[in-house]
């Protein structure tokens, strides 16, 4: 049996992840950390197999927490933990550099104390900046690291970070970079799972702009597998980016929303864009469709699908995580725009 360390696993991605390595992976038991912040949800990880999975409240910037946590003899560490919702790094970045940047290197540590075999890194693509909306460029992993935004800087901070840990440690490390994630459980200040709930309510749909920043949309089961395969595959000291070929315009992500629920176009409200919005995301993943035999098994239509099909039948799971704070901060983000 073998054992892994998942730090934010009970956020979006980080559930997504422990669920699908429960089922998958009958030889595998998590230790999963979670400090419980704003997007991280209990209700996440229901019904998961806890004959395998241990949870533990924690914060990973906490040394001896993270440390006592960290069990002998763990196989590896993902860390899925972060802040990673742009708007607010750009209204605070305090905590951004706190948990991604600091939080990693205590994890790094902690990795050495344990002798944990391999550090799995979770990034995004954001950390490469923007490419010209207008060109057939796409993000390698040669690509360089230009972040337009804290969130992205402290990222690409990280990234830094867990470099440094293997240059001068000698840390068994990877680092998967992906485009946008969607699918259930996702918390609705992002876009997909924001235009539904939204939608849903009858509610305006707020659009940056003129809805024509591009994003390369990949379904969070695809993700996942991606990184457990650059896990058990990956060259240490390599980046893999992830993609799923599916470039959207924001807009035309709303409409297909609309367009599924039978909610009318005019629900939509362009508003003031964002200070640094990078225009166009889009991922070459032939690295690790090459070296870890990686390809996408969920088409855009089919998730989309299982998405709002998901959010439509958990009204109640909606209607918690958008109370309380999330609607103070969703009036400050779009209410004055």
């Amino acid at each position: 049996m073998r054992t892994i360390f998942v730090t934010g696993g009970a956020g979006f991605i980080g559930s997504a992840f422990v669920r699908l390595v429960l089922d998958e992976h009958p030889d595998v038991s998590i230790v999963d950390y979670d400090a419980l912040t704003y997007a991280g949800n209990l209700e996440n990880l229901s019904g998961v197999d806890n004959a395998r999975h241990t949870f533990i409240k924690g914060d990973i910037c906490d040394r001896e927490a993270v440390l006592a946590a960290v069990p002998e003899g763990c196989d590896a560490i993902f860390n899925f933990a972060a802040e990673s919702h742009v708007d607010r790094s750009i209204t605070s970045a305090d905590e951004f550099l706190r948990t991604n940047v600091i939080g990693t290197q205590v994890l790094l540590d902690a990795a050495r104390a344990r002798d944990v075999r391999r550090f799995v890194q979770v990034s995004t693509d954001e950390v490469m900046g923007t490419l010209p909306d207008d060109s057939d460029e796409y993000f390698t992993e040669s690509s360089p690291l230009r972040p337009n935004s804290p969130y992205a800087a402290s990222k690409a901070a990280a990234e830094f970070v867990v470099r440094a840990a293997r240059e001068t440690h000698g840390v068994d490390a990877v680092i998967t970079r992906c485009g946008n994630n969607y699918g259930p459980r996702q918390f609705p200040e992002k876009l997909i799972p924001l235009m539904i709930a939204n939608a849903i309510d009858g509610e305006p749909l707020p659009v940056y702009g003129d809805g024509r920043n591009v994003r390369d949309w990949i379904y969070v089961d695809d993700h996942c597998r991606a990184i457990w395969l650059a896990y058990e595959k990956g060259r240490s000291g390599e980046a893999y980016n992830i993609g799923a070929r599916n470039e959207k315009e924001n807009i035309t992500v709303v409409r297909a929303i609309l367009d599924a629920l039978g909610k009318p176009h005019d629900l939509i409200k362009f508003v003031t864009d964002r200070p640094g919005h990078d225009r166009r995301y889009a991922i070459d993943p032939s690295k690790a469709e090459t070296e870890l035999g990686w390809q996408p098994q969920v088409s855009w239509e089919d998730g989309l699908a299982r998405t709002i099909a998901w959010y439509r039948s958990n009204e109640a799971w909606v209607s918690h995580v958008r109370s309380g704070e999330y609607r103070e901060y969703y009036q400050a983000m779009y209410g004055g725009r």
